[in-house]
């Protein structure tokens, strides 16, 4: 447990990776487009010390994830969200494999949320229904950008997107984690918009949306979005780091989500390997807004305690979180509300 000037924080890295992108496995230059594209933004906003090199960063093993999450670093749990790309890699881009034996070898530290693509049609639902008993899923990854033959992407509220998300439910899959962030090379901007957020949350009340990277650059759609809907919640991976490179544009960002959605709806995230968490969380606790930026409210521990951990236990009660260090009530309660302010200036 990470523990600074006498307080403890329960960390959960909602949003990390084990991934094979070196050159024998990409299928294609948009592997090699892909990889460099998350090693740029690696290397552009990690402080110096915390640059990995090029060759480790393209595949960095089973053994050094558990030394950066859990010996070395702050993590209590940490949640794999994979990231499948087979029109990139040969073996695809997420090492599936080696992820669910962390898992069945770590229980208490890791769980596993696999991923699925609803072009994949009726034999993809049946692979659904088997992952789901196989993996013990809690959780979905979706990646909507992703390419699939001809198709550069999806929309959460199309056809086959629903019958899916019908099925999540019947399966006993509550959380579904939805890329909705920054573009990476070659996949399109377009079709990470958040906008197919808005529908589906309100038809699928039982499901609870993650919204990865809280919908960079559009923060400001996201915020209205999952103001409105009590099942979105927003995840910090991508946006967290600009804490190093540009604190005032992170301040900016944190203030808008503390205002619009309220502290029990974000999600502490490193996104390893892009980030490792370690830095990541040093720097959170220390944060704070600028005194300068009236606009918004200094940020209490209380509400870092809920973001670096306890907002993602609730959603996974499977994560045991020490008794003195338990929300009071769920994040993942449907009546869970927004920030006064957010929602005084809604219903004005």
């Amino acid at each position: 447990m990470y523990e600074k000037n006498g307080e403890k924080y329960f960390i959960v890295d909602a949003h990390v990776h084990l991934w094979d992108a070196r050159e024998s496995n990409q299928r294609n230059i948009h592997g090699k487009q892909f990889i460099d594209c998350f090693y740029d933004y690696h290397r552009n906003l990690s402080p110096e010390e915390e640059v990995w090199d090029y060759d480790t960063y393209t595949y960095y093993g089973p053994d050094r994830l558990m030394r950066d999450l859990f010996e070395e670093g702050p993590a209590d749990h940490a949640i794999f969200q994979a990231t499948i790309l087979k029109d990139f890699y040969v073996n695809g881009f997420a090492q599936v494999d080696d992820s669910l034996k962390l898992c069945e070898d770590n229980p208490g530290l890791l769980t596993y949320n696999h991923a699925y693509d609803p072009r994949h049609g009726e034999a993809g639902l049946e692979q659904l229904r088997k992952d789901a008993d196989i993996m013990n899923l809690k959780g979905v990854k979706l990646y909507t950008a992703e390419w699939f033959g001809d198709s550069r992407g999806y929309k959460l509220d199309d056809a086959w997107s629903r019958r899916y998300l019908e099925e999540c439910i019947k399966l006993g899959i509550k959380n579904v984690h939805i890329h909705k962030g920054p573009t990476i090379r070659p996949l399109d901007r377009d079709a990470f918009d958040v906008a197919d957020v808005d529908k589906v949350a309100t038809d699928y009340t039982d499901l609870n949306f993650i919204i990865e990277h809280v919908g960079l650059p559009r923060l400001e759609d996201f915020c209205w979005i999952a103001t409105q809907e009590s099942n979105v919640f927003g995840g910090l991976a991508v946006a967290l780091p600009f804490i190093h490179t540009r604190p005032r544009y992170f301040a900016q960002i944190i203030g808008e989500l503390l205002y619009w959605i309220g502290e029990d709806k974000i999600l502490f995230a490193s996104d390893y390997a892009l980030w490792t968490p370690q830095w990541l969380v040093e720097r959170f606790v220390d944060f704070q807004i600028p005194e300068d930026m009236t606009e918004y409210a200094p940020i209490t521990v209380e509400q870092k305690k809920k973001i670096l951990g306890l907002n993602a236990a609730a959603l996974y009660p499977h994560i045991e979180v020490p008794e003195e260090l338990k929300l009071p009530t769920s994040a993942g309660d449907p009546e869970v509300e927004v920030a006064a302010g957010a929602k005084d200036a809604v219903t004005a």
